[in-house]
């Protein structure tokens, strides 16, 4: 049983699981992320099989175009897929429709990925290297929930006029399309702390005042949440002087771009951060927020944990595991604390590891728990 994500769970599960190592880093913090899910699986008792195929960059060296028709295929049949990264600078040269990065915009896409699922968590061992002050930034734990596929960014019309002295976008959403981003915001609060931020312009945007008449008419139905409305400036502000007051965060595409890209920020590690797109049928695309870092790729010293946290989220998410995810995410909690981190992490009288090591560190502290 599916319902915008959540499966229910707990019995031996057999899942296809499509991976897209893409560009960069990509291939090695993916491999991270598929030896602690077959660990995962051992110790609970699932089969999870795994696919690997071509994306992005990688993708058109070998065939050309940023995404393969047998690799779309795959994803159309797939119970989930974790990405690593795409790009790098060697594609740059390309026209904008066949780079890299065109490849990921084609999976949303055909997959029907709407909701963009974001998760702002500091872990205390690296709280000292936010921007914010340790005691504004402790304790914060934050979900995102952004519309993927409407407004501004896919309005139209969206054209130069005038002889090119004028332009015009449009920013258009359907009812249908707010109401589905809404049930996933609503549902997540029930997983967390039953309070859902809308973020709006209500106060100017008449896309907002529907938006927002929506999310009145969508809280009866989730009378256990508690509902605020904020607008998008007011929300910027907040997040920076009182983060730990965010349950989650619901908002538009252009509105959820750019704050979900503030709240990165927060907790000085956006290495260590995880994202989620995800369809009406509970099929979901997993990837880290960071790049594909190609000054860095091949030396074995990149942070496997975004990627890591990304397939527990895809646990969680996609196929209903709550248990097994917790363990996942209380692991890299755990290996943090026991002062193992990568180059691009700082922990007082830490050990710095590369990402084979950090993973195995992982997959032990899993094992510790089973």
């Amino acid at each position: 049983m599916t319902w915008f994500g959540w499966k229910t769970g707990g019995e031996h599960m057999q899942k296809n699981i499509v991976l897209l190592p893409g560009d960069g880093i990509g291939r090695e913090i993916m491999d991270s992320a598929k030896v602690v899910l077959e660990e995962v699986a051992k110790g609970f008792g699932h089969d999870f099989h795994f696919e690997k195929h071509a994306i992005g960059g990688a993708a058109i060296d070998q065939y050309g175009v940023p995404l393969p028709e047998e690799t779309l295929e795959a994803c159309k049949k797939a119970d989930a897929i974790l990405l690593g990264a795409v790009g790098g600078d060697q594609w740059n040269s390309l026209p904008p429709e066949k780079r890299p990065e065109r490849g990921l915009l084609g999976i949303r896409s055909q997959l029907g990925l709407f909701a963009n699922l974001r998760p702002i968590k500091g872990f205390s061992e690296l709280l000292h290297a936010s921007p914010l002050k340790e005691e504004v930034i402790e304790g914060s734990d934050i979900l995102i929930v952004r519309e993927l596929t409407g407004g501004i960014y896919f309005g139209k019309p969206s054209e130069r006029r005038e002889e090119g002295d004028a332009a015009v976008d449009t920013l258009y959403y359907h009812r249908k399309e707010i109401e589905r981003i809404l049930d996933q915001a609503f549902k997540s609060a029930r997983l967390r702390k039953h309070h859902v931020t809308s973020v709006d312009k209500a106060n100017v945007l008449e896309s907002s005042r529907l938006w927002r008449e929506i999310v009145e008419e969508k809280r009866q139905e989730y009378p256990d949440v508690e509902v605020e409305h904020l607008l998008v400036d007011a929300a910027a502000m907040k997040l920076i002087t009182n983060p730990r007051s965010f349950d989650v965060i619901v908002t538009e595409n252009m509105f959820g771009d750019i704050l979900s890209d503030e709240a990165s920020v927060l907790t000085g590690s956006i290495g260590m951060l995880p994202s989620a797109s995800l369809n009406e049928d509970g099929v979901g695309l997993y990837e880290p927020v960071h790049g594909s870092a190609p000054d860095i790729a091949g030396k074995g010293i990149a942070n496997p944990l975004g990627m890591i946290l990304s397939a527990s989220m895809m646990l969680r998410y996609s196929f209903g595991l709550e248990e097994e995810a917790d363990a996942i995410e209380a692991a890299v909690s755990q290996s943090l604390k026991d002062g193992y981190h990568t180059a691009d992490l700082s922990i007082k009288d830490g050990k710095v590891v590369g990402t084979k090591e950090m993973t195995e560190v992982v997959v032990d502290r899993i094992r510790q728990r089973l």
